[in-house]
C-alpha cells in the first residue's frame, strides 16, 4: 500500500474536458486552464483485506461496523469479496460468489446494503450473446451462510441491460432500484426506452412491489436510494423526449403508498445527445436528504449539491463545491451535526485528485481536502466515503501499470 501523506500545501488545479459516452473510446484529457486553490489534511492510512488485482469498492457503516464488498480478478475470474472493519481490524474475507461469465464495468459496480445481521450485494452476470446483455444477480448473507444465492432481481426474463444497482435496508428487507432494458429490445425505436425501477427485496429473498418508477431515464449512469421518515427516495439522471435530451438529476418519493411524480433537484437544462456516467449521490438523515452530483450544463462541468429538509420534497439552490471543470464520480454523506461531506474527482496538472468538502445546509463550505492522487481513467472508477460516529473512511482504486488495487484512508472530523 503506497503511504498517503498528510498535505498542508498550494496546489494548481487545472481544468479538464472531459467527452461524454458510456461506449466511448478512453482519451487523453485535455489540459484548458488552470487556477489556484489552498488545501489541507489530516489522514491515516488505512490496510485493507483485498489482495492481487482488486477494484470497485463499496463502503457501508452500520452497526457499530465498517462493511466493504469489493471485486477481485483472477484471469477471466471475478471474485465477490465481503469484510468488516471493527476496533481497528479487519475480518476474514468472505467470497460471496464467483464466475467468469460476469459483466464487470468501472461504472456498474456491485451495490451493498446492511440490515441487522443480513447483508445484501449483486452481480451482473451474462445473459445473452449481447454486449449489454446481462441480469442482477442477488446475493442475500447473514453471518458465515449464504441465505440465497445468485438469484435474479428482475422477472422479465428479456435478455437485456440491466444494472446500475442501488440498495438500501427498509423495514425488515431491502430497496432496491436499477436501471432495467427490458424496454429497449422493442421492435419499434421510440418504444426502446431505458427505465428506472424499484423492488422490495425481503431477507428470505422473496421480490415484492416491482415497480417501474420512470419510463425514460439516461442509460448508464448510476441510480442512489435513500430511505426518509416518509419512505424511500430514489436520485437518477432523466432523460427528456428525445428533441430536447435534457439529461438532469431527477428524484421520485414513496408518499403514501404510491410513486410521486418525477421531478429535477434542481433545472441545470444540461442539454447532451448521450451518457456521462455519472450518476448522483444521496444521504438522509431523519427528515433531511443530501444530493450530489455532476453536470456540465452551459458547457461547465461541476459538481454541485442541494439540501432538503421535508423528506426530498423540495430542495435549497445548489451550491457549486468543485474548483473548476470537475470530472464528478460524486459520493455523499451526512455528518452528525447536519453538514454533509461531499467527494468527487477533479483535474491537477496532468493528474487528477480525490477532494473531499464539508458543506452546511446554509449553503457554507469549509476548505476541500485532497485525500489522494488518482487517474481520470475509467478504471479508476467511483471512489467512495463513509461516516461513522467521528471518523470519516474513504476508498478509491489504485491503478498500478495493467494491475489495480484498493486503498483506503481515514480521518477525523467533528
Amino acid at each position: 500500500m503506497h503511504e498517503v501523506k498528510n498535505i498542508a500545501l498550494t496546489l494548481s488545479i487545472v481544468f479538464l474536458a472531459v467527452t461524454f459516452s458510456c461506449k466511448q473510446k478512453e482519451e487523453t484529457p485535455k489540459i484548458e486552464a488552470a487556477q489556484e486553490i489552498t488545501l489541507g489534511s489530516l489522514l491515516k492510512p488505512l490496510d485493507t483485506p483485498s489482495k492481487g488485482k482488486a477494484h470497485l469498492p463499496r463502503l457501508v457503516a452500520q452497526n457499530g461496523a465498517l462493511h466493504m464488498t469489493w471485486v477481485e480478478q483472477e484471469d477471466s475470474l471475478a471474485i465477490l469479496n465481503y469484510a468488516t472493519y471493527k476496533n481497528q481490524h479487519w475480518s476474514s474475507p468472505k467470497t460471496i460468489t464467483s464466475g467468469a461469465d460476469w459483466f464487470v464495468n468501472w461504472a456498474d459496480f456491485p451495490a451493498l446494503a446492511v440490515n441487522g445481521e443480513t447483508v445484501l450485494t449483486n452481480i451482473l452476470q451474462k445473459s445473452a450473446e449481447g454486449t449489454y446483455d446481462y441480469n442482477i444477480k442477488l446475493n442475500l448473507l447473514t453471518g458465515d451462510s449464504l441465505v440465497k444465492s445468485n438469484f435474479i432481481l428482475h422477472t422479465d426474463g428479456i435478455p437485456a441491460e440491466h444494472g446500475f444497482v442501488a440498495m438500501r435496508p427498509y423495514d425488515d428487507g431491502f430497496y432496491v432500484s436499477w436501471l432495467d432494458g427490458r424496454d429497449t429490445k422493442n421492435e419499434k425505436k421510440e418504444d426502446n426506452q431505458m427505465t428506472l425501477r424499484a423492488a422490495i427485496v425481503s431477507m428470505d429473498g422473496t421480490i415484492k412491489e416491482d415497480t417501474e418508477i420512470d419510463p425514460r431515464v439516461c442509460d448508464c449512469c448510476n441510480t442512489a436510494i435513500g430511505i426518509t421518515y416518509n419512505g424511500p427516495v430514489v436520485v437518477y439522471r432523466d432523460r427528456s423526449e428525445e428533441e430536447k435530451e435534457i439529461r438532469d438529476t431527477y428524484i421520485v418519493r414513496w408518499v403514501d403508498g404510491a410513486w410521486t411524480t418525477p421531478k429535477a433537484i434542481h433545472n441545470d437544462q444540461w442539454n447532451l445527445n448521450g451518457c456521462p456516467v455519472n450518476g448522483p449521490a444521496i444521504a438522509t438523515q431523519e427528515e433531511n436528504v443530501v444530493v450530489s452530483w455532476f453536470t456540465a450544463s452551459n458547457e461547465t462541468p461541476r459538481v454541485l449539491v442541494a439540501f432538503s429538509q421535508d423528506n426530498g420534497a423540495t430542495f435549497s439552490t445548489p451550491v457549486r463545491v468543485d474548483a473548476g471543470m470537475a470530472i464528478g464520480r460524486v459520493d455523499t454523506a451526512f455528518l452528525k451535526d447536519g453538514s454533509a461531506l461531499v467527494s468527487w474527482l477533479e483535474p491537477l496538472g496532468d493528474k487528477v485528485v480525490l477532494q473531499v468538502v464539508r458543506v452546511h445546509q446554509d449553503g457554507r463550505k469549509e476548505a476541500p481536502i485532497t485525500i489522494t492522487t488518482t487517474s481520470a481513467a475509467r478504471a479508476s472508477g467511483f471512489p467512495q466515503i463513509e461516516v461513522m460516529g467521528t471518523t470519516v473512511y474513504v476508498a478509491w482504486t489504485d491503478l498500478q501499470d495493467d494491475s489495480s488495487q484498493i486503498e483506503m484512508t481515514s480521518f477525523e472530523i467533528e
